[in-house]
């Protein structure tokens, strides 16, 4: 079947009652390469869409610059676990098929393929941000476009911070090569002795730590030089007696993923080992400038053990990644204006009582346009408060400058019973919740680190309270992590709540993290690994039997990934039974829509801007379409992947609050549907195109419109319960 065309097999079957199991059937039997796209693909298309972004002349100039970078750092971590997970498949004899049909190698020559295209476009875009940084007096120099002055002052820059801490290495049978640690910025040399001719290969490892580009000091405009043009420049004085016969600089990336043995005992250990054994992963990829001499790229090739298609020839700047070093706080007219988050009103209502504030009604706050503070009040205030009796707390994210680690020690030290869930397996947070791992147990924290089999990926805090006689419990549900920092730049929700049902099960979800007693008889949530699969699928199920009724169906989800083949299944089952699914994925999405006779009533988007989409959304229409207040509403902390259902503790909460409900289905999904100017809508084979403004329509921003209008369940009596839900969402229309 054609991308975009027709597949006979399902537009031949009679949309009626007797042929259910025929459109089921006819789905099963489509080659996986007809109904999904590929993952790592995916991934790339939408590392493309960050990188275009930089090309966006809606942003300032240096913020482009930034997205430029965040497109260097992706595609970076893509090759230490994703591409590393591919390679080592490929060395083990792995021939097991991806969801679209793929055997490791065969993915991995296109994902190089594609990434080659990408690492071009990034050097074209680099190039281009440069000549305009130029035009606002921001240089990056070469060598020969130092004055005298500035040649004087770098050389003396170099004396003093530089040479000190480069160390030559003679390449030879005296001296083994090096072992080069990950993302290592090294340079390679070709010499020769003056006095007998004696040829010889040197590298010069450059410390982490040396800033890639310096500023030279001006008083009228910003100049860069790279820290390996200041070392080109002065490489007498580092090989003295020797003559350069030709230099480069390269970069590798090594395999970072961490296997675990499954019987570990204990996991601490055994992530601290694991983290050392990272930095000596394999080579996954050697980036070699294209000045290097392939004399000296053939050595390199042959020492670092790299496969000929792990090797890169760059022309143009190694480590775009590294480009926001050149972002300065000298030009705020070159970046987004600061954006300083609300403080609910409805807290403020309470004089700042968070527990009152939730007592008195549900509450969602929607970072970043709402403070993170409020999620930090009520740990805080939980950990001062002589009528709280226990804190239970997942952790997976938390920072380096932690103030909900703060508050656990405090409750702890005032002697209240404090549990502590702490994700190990965090992708490169590893050592700093290690950390806080043992400040917390110090501070008689009761820490749990989960089990080997499943990652601890839900956001709950719990806080027990005591109250006339009783024991009454605060929850927090989030769909991103306890992190000051993400909380500034990635969309996500709080939900304040003291429903007691949705307390119960939590409580349920942290006992079985503590002592592996399963979950039974939830009231209202549900749990991964247990339950939300199926649930989901129960949902699309019943919106495919209203529209089997002839009733309005249809489904909005919001997700950071979509690529599981059941879910995704039960989605196309849907569309053909004329249930209208709109999905909005900002990543990965292996899902074909818009295919005649498959998927023609399933829409993808992808929004990509100034904040970085995060929060899981999910609303059924429940027989009243969409938007409706009769529609089912959901926050999760789970993504739509195999991972998140099967070895991952998630959590799936359903919303019942009328103002929440309306907030986040009204506001939220209705802004992101609506968005105009930063939003793509993907084709079937996985392409996407910038969303066009139709005729007659103002264009429209989702991040503009909530940094400057109050979300609905936190904005209290100061602004007035009596306040439009939003201009955009019609009620009305979907209900009938």
């Amino acid at each position: 079947m054609a991308d975009g065309g027709t597949n006979s097999d399902i537009e031949q079957t009679p949309h009626c009652e007797g042929d259910r199991k025929a459109i089921v059937n006819a789905i099963k039997k489509l080659k996986p390469t007809d109904k999904y796209l590929n993952r790592e693909l995916s991934w790339l298309q939408f590392n493309m869409r960050v990188l275009e972004e930089a090309e966006n002349k809606r942003h300032p100039l240096l913020e482009r610059v930034r997205f430029l970078s965040i497109s260097g750092n992706n595609l970076d971590e893509f090759y230490m676990v994703r591409v590393a997970g591919l390679r080592g498949q490929i060395d083990a004899g792995v021939e097991i098929l991806s969801d679209d049909g793929h055997s490791p190698l065969q993915q991995l020559k296109k994902v190089n393929d594609v990434a080659e295209n990408l690492m071009a476009r990034q050097q074209q875009i680099w190039a281009a941000l440069s000549d305009e940084m130029r035009e606002q007096d921001i240089s990056i120099l070469a060598s020969e476009e130092l004055s005298k002055d500035e040649t004087t002052w770098v050389r003396d820059h170099f004396l003093n911070n530089v040479l000190p801490v480069l160390t030559p290495i003679a390449v030879d049978p005296a001296h083994p090569f090096p072992f080069i640690p990950n993302l290592g910025f090294t340079m390679a040399l070709s010499l020769k002795r003056s006095n007998d001719g004696e040829a010889m290969v040197a590298l010069l490892p450059v410390p982490a730590h040396l800033k890639r580009f310096v500023r030279l000091p001006s008083e009228n405009s910003i100049r860069f030089i790279s820290l390996e043009r200041i070392i080109t420049m002065f490489l007498g004085d580092l090989f003295p007696g020797y003559k350069i016969k030709g230099s480069g600089v390269f970069r590798i990336i090594r395999d970072s993923d961490i296997e675990i043995e499954e019987e570990a005992e204990d996991l601490v250990r055994v992530f601290e080992s694991a983290l050392k054994r990272r930095k000596r992963g394999r080579v996954i990829r050697l980036k070699v400038e294209a000045a290097m001499p392939k004399s000296l790229r053939k050595i390199l090739v042959a020492r670092l053990g790299a496969d000929d298609d792990a090797v890169v020839v760059v022309q143009g700047i190694l480590g775009v990644n590294e480009t926001n070093q050149l972002i300065t706080d000298d030009r705020p007219d070159l970046m987004f204006k600061p954006y300083h988050p609300r403080y609910p009103e409805r807290v403020r209502d309470f004089s700042g009582d968070i527990f009152k504030a939730i007592a008195a009604k549900d509450f969602v706050v929607h970072h970043p346009y709402e403070s993170f503070e409020v999620v930090h009040l009520f740990l805080r205030q939980a950990a001062r408060d002589p009528n709280v009796v226990a804190i239970k707390q997942t952790l997976y994210r938390a920072g380096s400058q932690s103030m909900i680690i703060g508050a656990l020690i405090e409750a702890a030290e005032a002697g209240k019973s404090v549990t502590a869930v702490v994700e190990l397996k965090a992708r490169f947070d590893e050592a700093q919740n290690i950390k806080w791992a043992r400040d917390l147990e110090r501070a008689g924290v009761h820490v749990v680190f989960g089990s080997i089999e499943l990652k601890t990926h839900s956001k709950v805090s719990m806080v027990v309270r005591r109250e006339k006689g009783k024991l009454t419990s605060y929850m927090h549900f989030g769909t991103g992590n306890y992190h000051p920092i993400t909380a500034r730049i990635y969309t996500d929700m709080s939900f304040f709540t003291a429903d007691q049902a949705l307390a119960r099960d939590a409580n349920k979800m942290f006992n079985y993290l503590t002592g592996y007693v399963e979950p039974v008889a939830l009231e209202k949530l549900k749990l991964s690994p247990f339950n939300i699969r199926d649930h989901l699928k129960e949902l699309i199920e019943r919106e495919i039997e209203f529209a089997r009724e002839g009733k309005p169906a249809a489904v909005w989800v919001k997700l950071n990934s979509l690529l599981d083949s059941k879910i995704i299944d039960k989605l196309y089952e849907a569309s053909q039974n004329g249930v209208q699914v709109d999905l909005i994925v900002r990543g990965i999405c292996t899902i074909r829509p818009g295919i005649q006779g498959l998927s023609e009533n399933i829409r993808v988007r992808s929004i990509v801007g100034r904040f970085l989409e995060h929060a899981r959304i999910c609303c059924f229409g429940n027989g009243h379409g969409l938007p409706s207040r009769q529609a089912k509403v959901f926050i999760s902390s789970a993504d739509w992947m195999p991972r998140n259902f099967d070895r991952r503790v998630e959590t799936l909460v359903p919303i019942e609050n009328p103002t929440v409900h309306d907030q986040i289905m009204g506001q939220v999904m209705a802004a992101n549907l609506k968005d105009t100017e930063q939003s793509w809508t993907m084709n079937a084979d996985g392409s996407f195109n910038k969303v066009e403004i139709p005729e007659g329509e103002d264009p429209f921003i989702a991040h503009h419109y909530f940094m400057n209008n109050s979300s609905l369940s936190g904005r209290g009596t100061a602004i007035g319960e009596s306040a439009p839900i939003m201009p955009l969402m019609d009620y009305g229309q979907a209900d009938d």
